[in-house]
């Protein structure tokens, strides 16, 4: 256990990103009703991610997380829970077909609620509000009283994850995601893109393989890992109030577990050596993210990963990096080669959309090319440095939205008016996220091919 330690120790601490309550009264009655709550995950579950996290490091497995930028307690539904788990097996499936590694699959959901803001204030037609900071805090309307931190939106924001949680494990758990239904998993809208041909031809090669094996005796009936998925959930942990509510001890092991995801991080904004949010982080066991921007230095890095995983456990930090696609190759290599050097044991993992918004028509956006861009350059400096590129980060929605631009099928500047239903940033359709999940593939597969003609001329 970390020493000096205690799930509300994060309190003597400076902090970042957090919501001026009125009511302190209130606050507290909510966090201590929160108390009283069943956990959404257990601790069993985090270290069986953690397990599968320490393959990533070790350059054995590959980490697909994503997801919504800000979950909504309008759009909860479960239409949007299954189209977004089905567009996110549908990657899954084509990037471990490239990879010829598993793939671990964690969402940004269940818990993505709370966002950091640049600015505490928002300014409209001269009228100045608080920041809208995610369904969990204020509301998104731009009038004075949506806009007042309220402490019961957490208790909603409880209940949605619960329901979202259940809806999940049964997809995951029920036969949903048996990959006999690899065919099934397509959604309606991109029936006609240029990603559905490519998905149905490796879709026929899966089914086929499928029938060689049950022609053999080995079904999804008698063998689980064909019927059933693991599927995580994940979220920033910037309302510490929450997490703490929600940190409960394993009677197992004795040690403290974030309840409320099965891995949480830190934001590039909430970072700070000395502040609240690495306090807290330090004491929890659950697998945790740390996300690195460009501001980030090598020194900064190492010491971060002393205070987060001093035992250097695989499986336990993984970096998320956000760089930009013009800034990433004057950023990463130097952070990978401190790491190295220390002989810390990371799982690297890029988070190509946060370092590529940018204002189209008044619209918030990312370029499809720049993501791509960013993901490529992530790809080819690990190859240079003899590391393992081992994840990508992405928000992204099963729904047909027109958030991002470019693509195959692409959303230019003029469309992105007709379909923007964010509460925050941009996000990829399923169909973007697709063509990326192909994109990757691709590259991985080559990667591999020329790792093993590199062993096949030594």
């Amino acid at each position: 256990m970390a020493q000096n330690w205690t799930p509300g120790s994060w309190r003597q601490k400076p902090i970042q990103q957090v919501p001026e309550y009125p009511d302190a009264a209130a606050l507290a009655a909510t966090e201590a009703t929160l108390a009283t709550y069943p956990p959404l995950v257990f601790a069993g579950e985090a270290r069986r991610l953690k397990k599968q996290l320490a393959n990533v490091a070790e350059g054995n497995a590959f980490l697909l997380q994503g997801g919504d930028c800000a979950e909504s307690f309008l759009e909860h539904g479960a239409d949007n829970i299954r189209d977004f788990f089905r567009a996110f097996l549908q990657m899954a499936v084509v990037l471990t077909y490239g990879a010829q590694l598993p793939v671990v699959k964690v969402g940004r959901i269940a818990g993505q609620f709370a966002k950091p803001r640049s600015s505490n204030v928002e300014v409209q037609d001269g009228v100045t509000l608080p920041s809208y900071r995610g369904d969990i805090i204020n509301g998104i309307e731009f009038n004075e009283a949506s806009r007042i931190p309220s402490p019961e939106r957490q208790l909603d924001a409880y209940r949605q994850s619960a329901a979202t949680l259940n809806l999940l494990r049964a997809f995951a758990m029920g036969g949903y995601a048996n990959l006999e239904n690899v065919h099934q998993w397509m959604l309606g809208f991109i029936k006609d893109s240029p990603q559905a041909d490519r998905y149905r031809k490796l879709a026929d090669r899966i089914s086929e393989t499928m029938d060689f094996m049950k022609a053999i005796g080995i079904s999804a009936d008698s063998n689980p890992s064909l019927r059933e998925t693991d599927f995580f959930t994940s979220h920033e942990a910037l309302l510490l109030g929450y997490e703490e509510a929600l940190t409960r001890i394993d009677s197992t092991s004795g040690d403290w577990y974030a309840t409320s995801g099965h891995m949480i991080w830190i934001g590039d904004r909430t970072r700070q050596l000395d502040h609240a949010h690495v306090e807290y982080f330090r004491g929890i066991k659950n697998p945790i993210g740390l996300k690195c921007g460009p501001s980030l230095t090598p020194d900064n890095l190492i010491e971060l990963i002393d205070a987060l995983n001093p035992a250097n456990e695989a499986g336990r930090l993984t970096l998320i990096c956000r760089f930009g696609h013009d800034k990433v190759a004057d950023s990463l290599p130097k952070l990978i080669r401190a790491v190295e050097k220390e002989g810390r044991k990371v799982v690297w993992s890029c988070d190509p959309m946060h370092g590529n918004t940018i204002t189209l028509n008044h619209y918030k956006t990312r370029p499809f090319e720049r993501i791509l861009s960013e993901v490529e350059s992530f790809f080819q400096i690990h190859r240079a440095e003899g590391t393992h590129p081992g994840g990508i980060h992405i928000e992204m929605t099963g729904k047909d939205v027109t958030e991002c631009t470019g693509g195959a099928r692409a959303v230019t500047a003029d469309s992105l008016s007709d379909r923007y239903h964010t509460h925050c940033d941009p996000r990829l359709n399923a169909d973007q996220a697709l063509e990326l999940a192909f994109l990757l593939s691709e590259r991985m597969k080559s990667g591999r091919d020329e790792k093993r003609l590199a062993i096949a001329s030594a």
